[in-house]
């Protein structure tokens, strides 16, 4: 590429670079982080090619300003821990929107052909949840207890055994897009097709409205951010097929690491969701009204923190841009 034409494919995007570091406002050490990504890859590019360039030392000096501005912003402990859910995980909900996206509509297409699937294969509900839990069900429905299963174990130790699950299978949805986010769509589609079989079995026995007023006491924070998890699989996949103006290595890195974050900030959901399950769920008898309202503000909560907020937040960026 001559000179002339690198300059002109990229200068607009340099001159936003100088316009961002020289602002007084307070700067995102993640966005700082990419940026400083991109300069370097445009440097080493002039270097290779120009190397007796002004252009290339002009990049080399904004380069070390990006770098400079990295150490300033640097924030320390606590207060890192704060933003990190107050800014850094709703900016990834945000920029990668598609992706979560793209999960939530491969689970929901799950879960309806486990449904159908149930309703046309007697034996698939068998297949998928197994003759034992299928056995054990039936003959709590046969004792007036069709729940019974959430009391089967003690608190504190069902409270253990889901949580770790939960996560198990966050980590699992999330290590799975290296496979190209096939992986990923694989452990998202095995799940759904689950939750729709489980869900119809249900309904077969007259018990559709009763399971889900008990199951989505917990289930509604639990499988959302499981499709999360999937989400965060499928940034991974991505970066490793589509780098844009990354080199693939480095945007493997860069879509790893946004990956991991989202599942390290859905831990606490799954905590919540694990002490739901362990502590209220099991309560099946207690009023209708009240789980309703434990369901419809877990639905809430999620679709603000992971759509409405970081909307808020990064919308009004998102034009500026465009």
């Amino acid at each position: 590429m001559r000179e002339s034409a690198f300059v002109k494919a990229n200068i607009s995007k340099w001159e936003k670079f100088e316009s961002l570091i020289s602002s007084s406002k307070k700067k995102d050490p993640d966005q700082l982080g990419e940026l400083f990504i991109q300069l370097t890859d445009d440097l080493s590019y002039a270097k290779t090619n120009y190397p007796q360039s002004d252009i290339t030392i002009y990049l080399n000096n904004l380069a070390t300003k990006v770098h400079q501005s990295i150490y300033r912003n640097k924030r320390e402990g606590r207060n890192r821990f704060a933003t990190f859910w107050k800014y850094e995980l709703p900016k990834i909900f945000f920029e990668h929107r598609k992706e979560f996206l793209y999960a939530t509509i491969i689970f929901s297409v799950a879960v309806v052909i486990g449904a159908f699937s149930a309703a046309y294969d007697d034996t698939f509900v068998r297949l998928i949840l197994g003759d034992g839990y299928v056995n054990m069900t039936e003959q709590n429905i046969a004792n007036n207890e069709p729940m019974g299963v959430y009391g089967s174990m003690a608190r504190v130790d069902m409270f253990f055994a889901i949580t770790w699950n939960n996560i198990r299978v966050s980590f699992m949805a999330f290590a799975m897009g290296i496979l190209l986010s096939v992986g990923t769509g694989y452990v998202l589609f095995n799940n759904g097709v689950m939750l729709g079989s489980f869900q119809y079995f249900f309904f077969t026995k007259g018990l559709l409205l009763q399971s889900a007023l008990t199951i989505w006491i917990h289930g509604t924070i639990e499988i959302a951010s499981i499709v999360l998890a999937g989400g965060a699989g499928l940034i991974l996949g991505n970066s490793i097929l589509f780098p844009g103006t990354y080199t693939r290595s480095e945007s493997v890195r860069i879509g790893a690491v946004k990956g991991m974050k989202v599942v390290m900030g859905l831990m606490p959901m799954f905590i919540l969701a694990g002490f739901l399950e362990s502590f209220v769920t099991r309560l099946y008898d207690m009023p209708l009204i009240l789980k309703g309202l434990i369901i419809l503000a877990s639905l809430i909560f999620m679709v603000y923190y992971v759509i409405i907020y970081p909307h808020r937040l990064y919308g009004n960026e998102e034009i500026s841009k465009n």
